[in-house]
């Protein structure tokens, strides 16, 4: 029986890697987007395995329960939650709309999926659940002069970071695996859509992410950077991050205290 992969955001850049990926592993697919007429031809292109497609809109509570029926129902080896949309501007001027729509595809829609397919994979002993996030999501302390501000953008990001390493620890040793990737500059449609021009700026090819978050997943990582060379700078994010956490007491601290 062939094993079965769910790809949301199949059409195009990463999320087509991805599923290039398992299709040339053997896997049948769900693929997910919101252009019929591009998962269509992916079908088509790819008649060496099955391939179902499903037209949502993952900005929308019809698209996320839609798809959360797949993941609650389907035997599914594999999710990879890869749909996103950019909208990088601050926070004062992000329309109301693209707000929700990105906290909708980023953090809700993974959200949703995870906890609709999570519950199959551990009452069948295994699987592997993938979150695409990025490097902005450690960019948090940046000044203004080091980034354009994009706190929604990297605030979701952060969220698909944390969650993640969260429920990995919490299926430890059930056979489910999480893992997240966070890739930086990547060439791929997801800017020009923005109307940004990055034709001169060095990016990761999409089969590279790919490449990374799978042997990551090999290594045992829970979170990978394809485009960081040194994996200690990671591990120092995240002793700091459970040093801080562990360091937390019930009084209040000295430098907070009138009498400081």
């Amino acid at each position: 029986m062939s094993k079965l992969a769910l790809v949301t955001g199949a059409t195009s850049g990463i999320g087509r890697a991805f599923a290039e990926r398992y299709a040339a592993d053997g896997y049948d697919l769900i693929v997910v987007g919101r252009r019929e007429d591009r998962l269509a031809e992916f079908a088509a292109a790819h008649p060496e395995v099955g391939v179902r497609t499903v037209a949502a809109d993952l900005s929308t509570e019809a698209g996320i329960d839609a798809v959360s029926a797949y993941c609650a129902d389907e035997p599914l080896d594999v999710l990879v939650n890869n749909a996103g949309v950019a909208h990088y501007m601050p926070l004062a001027e992000l329309p109301a709309d693209k707000a929700r729509e990105l906290v909708n595809v980023k953090v809700l829609a993974p959200t949703q999926l995870m906890r609709a397919a999570v519950g199959g994979m551990l009452r069948r002993g295994g699987g592997t659940i993938v979150n695409v996030a990025g490097m902005i999501a450690f960019s948090g302390p940046a000044g203004k002069e080091q980034m354009p501000r994009r706190a929604v953008y990297a605030g979701a990001l952060a969220h698909l970071v944390a969650m993640s390493q969260t429920l990995a620890a919490e299926v430890e040793d059930s056979g489910v695996r999480v893992h997240v990737v966070c890739p930086g500059v990547v060439a791929t449609e997801f800017h020009s859509v923005q109307g940004m021009d990055l034709s001169g700026v060095p990016r990761m090819s999409a089969d590279d992410v790919v490449t990374g978050a799978l042997r990551g997943l090999e290594l045992g990582e829970t979170v990978s950077a394809p485009g960081v060379e040194d994996r200690r700078l990671l591990e120092d994010v995240f002793s700091a991050d459970l040093a801080a956490f562990r360091g937390q007491g019930t009084d209040l601290a000295s430098r907070y205290r009138d009498d400081a």
